[in-house]
This record gives structure tokens, sequence and C-alpha cells, in this order.
């Protein structure tokens, strides 16, 4: 069992911004461990709902009447300080702790947190590790950035001292933890308006690997020559994986793609033939993810059997490349692809597939990523017949950018495709798609803000 004794000296916690995926897993797992957690949320929503049928009450608004009760008030990163619930505890001399801290405490519980970061790619491998731990009754204690079928929700408590999770490298929160075991999936360009540039995101990943202990494990991907250079900054044990690169630990060979694009490819370890392992993901960027997963779950001792089994299980995590309807003949899916490298893996993804005429919905996600990624983005976006985008999601920040979906929209057509449109209104684009879509046809809404929205409504009002 996890020593909670860091954890139980709070008897009674207090979330603002309960309602998020993080936010209401670490609810979840305290209220579990007999902690009394209380929360507010500013909207409702399907994970609210959740944590009030588990017993934990969420006010919609502010709550300081439990505010007032609490000995720690724990807050996600998007409340600001200003917010009136943090002003209550300030003016209580009640203590407070940003998400990313507190999770760091709840990791030092367990003997085996077992860390998944990169830039993308996390919320899948983490969703693959857990289920291989699960396949092999190893009863690991889950945190996912995403619903996930098989623990119905985005965490679970298990008795164990396994603690999966997914380590975000925005604002370094990934630093924060004490992870016994790693997994690094790629290094990218990405929340440069933190990191300003790629070596300060490159530095912030050293300084992540140098936390391992020297009896823990690192798990690199092979094929990034970034994360290779990862490998002197620690004593733990080391392993690799690639598809290009065979030089390492584990790759992939002989990979074949069905018709809905979902890969087959056999494994070596080193150079011995391990397992042919059947996905029911799509893209080449899952293998990666797959294989990253096996290297890990191989050096705890589960089978390749279990592995397989696992793997084979697993259908995709909510909003990542997820099927959800159809409308006029075509096919509708929904991805949180929110970065042109994800944009690229997720229409290679697709050509895998059989069909007619792409058209893809994309609203871009923050304005400093959507101003210093332009370019990237219209590349990107290029993959697809049809091209619609929508308005830039603002998140955490105000428009200091200057920079607009027209300017994308222009970007795209300057790069030779005339097919990209701009349309704000949901409705308007769910009209137009109705209007233009022909059987065969697949429909792809993208993006990490409300465009699931759209996905949701077309094939509802089908």
């Amino acid at each position: 069992m996890p020593n909670l004794n860091l954890i139980k000296k709070y008897n009674r916690v207090h979330m603002i911004g309960i309602g998020g995926v993080s936010m209401s897993g670490i609810a979840e797992i305290l209220h579990k461990y007999g902690v009394i957690v209380t929360g507010s949320d500013m909207s409702n929503s399907e994970i609210v709902e959740k944590l009030i049928s588990n017993g934990i009450p969420v006010t919609i608004g502010h709550d300081f009447e439990n505010l007032a009760k609490a000995d720690i008030v724990v807050y996600s990163a998007a409340v600001k300080q200003e917010d009136p619930e943090m002003q209550k505890a300030k003016e209580l001399n009640i203590p407070v702790c940003e998400r990313c801290d507190f999770l760091g405490m709840l990791t030092k519980a367990f003997n085996d947190t077992i860390g998944i970061s990169g830039t993308h790619g996390k919320t899948t491998t983490t969703s693959l590790v857990s289920l291989c731990f699960l396949e092999a009754k190893k009863d690991p204690t889950i945190q996912v950035g995403a619903l996930l079928k098989a623990i119905d929700g985005n965490y679970k408590v298990g008795t164990s001292e396994h603690f999966i999770i997914e380590a975000c490298e925005y604002v370094e929160s990934f630093l924060k933890f004490f992870p016994k075991a790693e997994i690094i999936l790629n290094i990218d360009n990405d929340h440069l308006d933190y990191f300003k540039t790629f070596e300060n995101i490159k530095k912030a990943f050293i300084k992540y690997v140098k936390i391992l202990p020297d009896n823990g494990l690192l798990v690199v991907n092979g094929d990034d020559s970034n994360c290779l250079d990862l490998l002197e900054y620690t004593n733990a044990t080391k392993l690799t994986y690639g598809i290009t690169n065979k030089h390492t630990d584990f790759f992939a060979v002989n990979i074949v793609f069905d018709n809905n694009g979902f890969p087959a490819f056999d494994v070596y370890k080193k150079d011995q033939f391990y397992e042919r392992i059947q996905l029911r993901i799509p893209g080449m960027h899952n293998v990666l993810n797959a294989l990253a997963c096996i290297a890990l779950c191989d050096y705890y001792g589960i089978s390749s059997e279990h592995i397989k089994s696992a793997l084979q299980k697993f259908t995709g995590a909510h909003r990542r490349f997820e099927y959800k309807g159809t409308v006029n003949g075509a096919t509708v899916f929904d991805d949180y692809g929110h970065h042109p490298t994800e944009i690229v893996a997720t229409a290679k993804a697709l050509m895998n597939k059989k069909y007619n005429s792409s058209w893809v919905v994309f609203q871009p996600h923050t304005y400093s990523r959507t101003k210093t990624l332009l370019e990237d983005f219209a590349k990107a976006l290029l993959n697809f017949d049809n091209i619609i985008v929508t308005d830039i999601y603002a998140a955490r920040e105000t428009n200091r950018y200057g920079v607009s979906s027209l300017d994308l929209v222009n970007k795209i057509k300057s790069l030779g495709k005339d097919s990209a449109i701009y349309i704000s209104d949901f409705d308007e684009i769910i009209k137009y798609l109705k209007q233009n879509v022909k059987k065969d046809d697949i429909i792809l809404t993208l993006g990490a803000g409300t465009v699931t929205d759209i996905s949701n409504k077309i094939v509802e009002d089908n």
C-alpha cells in the first residue's frame, strides 16, 4: 500500500476547478483514501456529475462555506490569484497549493510512480501501459488525461505501489513529481508561451530525467535524436525503441495497415522475435506509442501474451481519432490534435484508411501557439482535401498576439490550397458540411477546444 502519511495530514481538502481531468482524478483518489473532499467549478460537466454521484460535493460557482472548513485548498493552473475563493483562502490563512505540487506529493506516497511524458502521445501511451498492468493483475493506481473505457473514467485507485500518470511538461509541472520510471515519447516545439525557445523545452526534459533514482527506469524514443540525448543524464536502467532506428532495444518491422488504418507489426527485442502485435488504433505514431509501452511493461515482467491481449483490446482514448458516427454516408471522427506534428500524424493515419474525400474542421488552440506556428499549421492542414477553420479557442489567453483564424486560412491559400475557408459559427459549419459532404467521405473535427461539439451535433442531428 502507498504511504499516505503525507496526504493524511489533511483531513479536508477543497479543490477549485475540480472538474478538470487531472483535478477530478486527484479528488477521487483522495476520496477513496478517506480524505473529505469538496470542490467548486465554473461549469457543470460529465466529470462533475460523476464526482457528485461518487459522494464528492461540487458547487457550480463559488463555495466559501466548504472552503472555510478546509485544511488545504488545491487549485488548477487555470484559476487566477484574484479568484474570490483564492482570496478567501488567503484571508482565512488556509494553505493553498497548485494542482501539480499536490499531485507531486501524491506521487511521493507511492514507491513506484510511472510517469509518461513527451510533447505528443501521452494520453494514448498512459492508457496502453495502464491496460497492460490491469491485464497482468498488477492493480495499479491510474491517472490519465482522458476518459478511458476500461476504467470507466480518468482514474483508478489500486492497492499496489504502482501509480501510472501522465507527466506534462507545461510550466515544468512534471519536475514536481517523484517518478521511479519514465517514458519520454518525443520532444517537440510546444508551449512556447512559457518556454520561449526549443532549448528551454529540452532543458526541462533533462531536469526531469535527472530526477530518476539510480534504481529507476528510463524509456526513450530511439527515432527522436533529442530523446536519445537524454540518456547521458541518468544512471537508471535505459531502454530504447524505434521504427527507423533498428539499433534499439525494441523495434518494429513488417508493419501493415488494414482498411481502417489499424497497424499490425512484428516486435523484436534486441535481435530476437518478441511478438506480432495488432492494434485497433490508427497510424504509424501509435506503433511508436505501443513500442514505448511494450519496452516498459516487459521490464516490469508483464508477459508478451498479456501485453498483446491488452493492446488489441484498446480502441482509443476519448477524443483520440474517436469514431462518432455518420452523416450523408460519410464517416465522422473527432481528434484532440492541436499541434502541427499531431495534425500531420493524424492526417497520415487518415491516409491509411479507405475513403473518397477528406474534410477537416480545425479550431486553433491558443493565440500564442497559432501565431508562433502559423506556417507549420498551414502546411500540416494541406494534407486534407477540404479545410474549414473556425475561431481560435483562447483557453487561458487574451489575444495580445494580433492573430486570427483568417490569417491561417490566408496562409493555407498562399500555399496553393483554395479549398480552405473560414466559418465562425458552428451551426453554419454543420449546415455547410451537410450540403457538401458525400458518401464515403471522411469528416474530422480537430482541436483541443469546443470543436468536438460539431462532431457530436452533426451525428445526433443526422
